[in-house]
């Protein structure tokens, strides 16, 4: 039982991490189904390529949601169970899966920055802020979301091991990070190419398109 339980809630977090809001959250306010301009990814900064800011907000606070509440649902009742951190490490890092390979959405699911932004908030709240710091730092100068992400997936683990300690949250943390660059590889030959798109740069083919007009033939 003591071993099905950190299984299960594993199960439970994948699920939830599985609703890829950004394809949910524009279906119900009419909007392209993201995975169809822009990058192609069913995230916050592809959704913002449409155009429509709420869109892009509600799907990265929903985005980081379902990575925060499994992880704090564990820590906070899981104890009574006998589930600590290890759980609570696992269960995010199930939720992070969930949100890449999406058993709902044919396993075609986004890159997990704002997911895993989520799950770093809930295990240790002070290196998410820290996190979230580098991500704005390097996003404010640099313009590029993509660079942003990689440079904080690649120094949260980096904070955790120099000033937490290691364990379960390093580990999980150190697997994340790992998966966000290669899901970035893309991004990372269009940066060296310097072809990557800015943030807010709208994406053409996210707007509705427009019906050619016919033209009368001549007598």
């Amino acid at each position: 039982m003591q071993t099905a339980l950190p299984l299960l809630a594993a199960v439970v977090g994948y699920l939830i991490g599985s609703l890829s809001f950004a394809v949910i959250i524009s279906r119900v306010m009419g909007l392209s189904d993201p995975r169809s301009y822009g990058s192609g990814n069913p995230g916050a900064t592809n959704v913002l390529r449409s155009g429509n800011k709420a869109a892009a907000i509600l799907t990265l606070v929903f985005d980081a949601l379902k990575g925060y509440l499994p992880v704090l649902a564990v820590l906070i009742w899981g104890p009574r169970f006998g589930l600590g951190e290890g759980t609570a490490a696992l269960v995010g890092l199930a939720a992070f899966l969930g949100h890449l390979w999406p058993v709902f959405f044919r396993f075609q699911g986004g890159k997990g920055v704002a997911t895993a932004a989520g799950v770093i908030f809930a295990l240790n709240p002070l290196l998410g802020v820290a996190t979230l710091a580098t991500w704005v730092i390097i996003a404010w100068f640099s313009r590029y979301s993509s660079l942003a992400a990689i440079v904080s997936a690649a120094f949260a683990p980096m904070y955790q091991l120099l000033i937490w300690e290691a364990g379960p949250t390093a580990l999980a943390l150190i697997i994340m990070g790992l998966l966000l660059v290669w899901r970035h590889q893309g991004n990372i030959k269009k940066l060296l190419a310097g072809t990557e798109s800015k943030l807010g740069a709208k994406a053409a083919s996210a707007s509705h398109p427009v019906k050619p007009t016919k033209t009368r033939k001549k007598p």
